[in-house]
Formats: structure tokens, sequence, C-alpha cells
């Protein structure tokens, strides 16, 4: 919690002069809060920070001289008593789960209303993590990726697996496993399914990323 003997200072980055000008209208009326300064170049706010205090930065993703989730991280490193909010039209959970994993401490898209922007800004002045509806529910889904990342496997097709990776051929391993040919080219196609490619090549990398090989 901020202390409350003074106006919350806000920077507000986006390349857009014309959202900069939104929210800014609807902040600086507002007793609570005061507009620090407005950039349209994530630079340009990491210049101003070194010789301001702000409170809190609206951050937007997309910047003409660099990434805002590596803004996010270098705000969060330089100056963590800054509370970083992410303001975005971008909606991919992996964005947004970079935000926060760089120290975003809120992710509003930019079609919030008015009440939801304060209430956001409240939440994140009490030490709480501040997400638009929308946001929300992308979180609250399963994330498929994970899910599917590590197949269930049985010690044989584990065995298979190693030996793809070593380039065997499927005679090889037949060989090697005292199986039939037959049954290693099975072990093969479920071993794709599993993964969900139509490779070796990317089943070996997929195997690797996951830590199966």
């Amino acid at each position: 919690m901020l202390p409350n003997h003074h106006k919350i200072s806000i920077a507000i980055v986006d390349d857009h002069p014309i959202v900069i000008q939104g929210f800014k209208s609807l902040l600086e009326n507002n007793p609570l809060y005061e507009i620090a300064g407005c950039f349209t170049t994530g630079g340009a706010c990491m210049t101003f920070l070194q010789t301001n205090q702000v409170d809190i930065v609206l951050l937007d993703i997309t910047l003409p001289d660099g990434n805002g989730v590596h803004f996010c991280a270098a705000i969060s490193e330089q100056y963590p008593g800054t509370i970083i909010v992410a303001l975005s039209n971008l909606n991919e959970r992996s964005i947004i789960s970079q935000m926060f994993r760089n120290g975003a401490r809120g992710y509003l898209l930019k079609n919030i209303s008015a009440k939801e922007l304060l209430d956001a800004l409240n939440t994140v002045l009490e030490g709480k993590t501040a997400m638009s509806q929308e946001v929300k529910e992308i979180m609250q889904q399963p994330d498929l990726n994970t899910l599917q990342a590590i197949p269930e496997l049985t010690k044989r097709e584990k065995q298979i697996l190693q030996l793809l990776a070593e380039g065997q051929k499927s005679a090889a391993i037949a060989e090697a496993l005292f199986i039939s040919p037959l049954t290693v080219k099975t072990h093969r196609a479920t071993l794709l399914h599993k993964f969900q490619v139509n490779n070796i090549v990317t089943l070996i990398n997929r195997a690797k990323e996951t830590g199966l090989i």
C-alpha cells in the first residue's frame, strides 16, 4: 500500500496519442491521481523514471522502440517501488503470463470502462493483482499447451523414443528390443499422436523440451 498523504503519480506509455489523451482525461480529474508524464515510447519513459518518482506505470505492449514485455522487466528491476499495469489490446495468454512473470501487477484490455480502470488501480495499490474481466476469463481457462506438453508414456514407448533420439531406424530398434518391425511402427505412430506432431524430428525436439529424453 502506498502512502496516502500524496496523490498517486501515474505515467502512461502508449504509441497512440489518442489513447493517452483518453486515459489522461479520465485520471487527471480524479483527486487521488496525478499524471506524472505521458510517453509514446518505452525509452522515453525509462529516461523519465531516472529522475522522477512514479507510483504506477500504465504500459502498452506494442511500442515503436521495443516490446512492452521487456520494458516491464526493466522497470521492475530498476524501479521495484513502481507498480506496472499492462494496458493493451493483446489478449494472448502467453503475453499476459509473460507480463506477470516480468513484474506487472495488473493486465487490462483497452476496452475497459472508466470504473474498471479505477477499480483496478485501487486493487494494485492494495498490493493485489488486477485483471480486466476478459483477461480473468482467459487466465482461468486450462492451459492446453501445458496440459499436453508432457504426455504419459509406457515403458516400451520411452525405450523406443530414446532409440529414435539416438538415430536408430525401425529395423534396428526391433532387433534391439526383440520385437517385430510392425510393433515398432505402431509405437512410432502412437508417439506421434501423443505428442501431437507429424514427424520424428519434431517428436524428438518436443520430447527434449519436456525432459523425456
